[in-house]
Parts: structure tokens; sequence; C-alpha cells
């Protein structure tokens, strides 16, 4: 007898792809926590400058797994999504990956930015990396503003991300949320090269 392939399941992303999403992933939600949390803690405490060093670290690196994510999906078409699913639903997925792109540029930017405009500089745990800016209140308050803006932003379109990939996982089970499980060896992802069209 025959084995025929479940179309659904086959159709994942490649594994390297995968490990990088689940890489920003956690990065980008760690670094929400503790920037959430850093800032209400009192000035000039060893506690604060320590989250704040770790948090310029954990951004700078999810920044560079960022990029990388980027690149690949502008080199790569996705895989398909469900026939039946609905149209809407769609483009609602196409229009949150651009913005999830956009802001993962623009919150690390700004908050690169930020850190130029300090006195204590961008740091990568502990070791300064290369800026061009000085120290400038005015202009860090600016940048931090919409740091702070776009982070919380982000936030709020990773939480519908989040409830879009449960409700696709618990209720559809259209084999959607399966697209960006790390795939089994003898389960080749169904991505095609060279188009970056059909899907987010």
């Amino acid at each position: 007898m025959t084995r025929q392939t479940n179309p659904v399941a086959t159709a994942r992303y490649p594994t390297a792809a995968a490990i990088l999403h689940w890489i920003v992933a956690v990065g980008t939600l760690t670094l929400v926590a503790t920037g959430a949390f850093m800032v209400g803690l009192p000035r000039n405490t060893e506690q604060r400058a320590l989250l704040f060093n770790l948090h310029k670290s954990l951004g700078i690196l999810t920044a560079a797994f960022s990029v990388a994510l980027i690149a690949w999906r502008l080199r790569n078409r996705p895989p398909a999504l469900p026939a039946a699913m609905a149209r809407w639903e769609q483009r609602a997925a196409a229009l949150n990956h651009v913005l999830f792109y956009l802001l993962m540029v623009i919150v690390a930017g700004t908050g690169y930015l930020t850190s130029s405009f300090s006195k204590f500089g961008p740091k990568l745990f502990g070791i300064p990396i290369p800026h061009w800016g000085w120290d400038d209140p005015l202009l860090r308050g600016h940048f931090a503003d919409g740091h702070r803006v776009a982070a919380w932003t982000f936030a709020a379109l990773i939480g519908l991300h989040v409830m879009a990939a449960l409700k696709h996982l618990l209720l559809d089970r259209d084999g959607v949320f399966q697209r960006m499980v790390p795939a089994a060896p003898s389960d080749p992802p169904a991505v095609e090269r060279g188009s970056r069209r059909n899907g987010p």
C-alpha cells in the first residue's frame, strides 16, 4: 500500500527558518519583559544598570537574528496557506508579517540610537560597540520615546499573532501553526526559492 503524503503537514518552513523565527520570538518577548520591568527600577542602582546592559546585549543579538530572518524571507517564498483559509485572514496574516519586519527594524534602530546618544553607549555584554552618537539628553529622549512606542506596538501585534496561531492550532486545526514547527527529515518543506508572493 502506498503511503499518502499530507500536503498540509509537509508545507512547512525549512528548519533553519523555523529556528530563526523562534530565536527572534523568544528574544523579542524577553526584551519586552526586561524593558517593561527595568524602567520602573530606581535610578543609579546596580540592578537597573545590570538589566539595562542585559537589555542592550539581547537587543543586539536579537537584531542580528532578525536581519538573518528578514534576509531569508526576502529570498524565499513561504509555504502556501490552506486554500480553505478565509481571504481576509490571508491578507491579515500578510499585513501582520510586513508590520513585524518593519517594527523589527524600527525597534532595533531606535534602541541603538537611544544608546548612541547616551554617555554609556551601546554594549554587547560589557563590550562597547561602534556608534556615532554623543551624550545628548534631548535626542536620547526622542529616540527613547520612539523606541517605547514601537516596542509596545510590536508587543500588541505579537499578542494578535499568538492568538491567531492558537486559533489555527486548537480550533481550525488546518496546519497553519505546524508550518513554523521544524520539519522531520522525512518531511521536506514546501518552500520555493525566488518568489516572495502568496503568503506572509
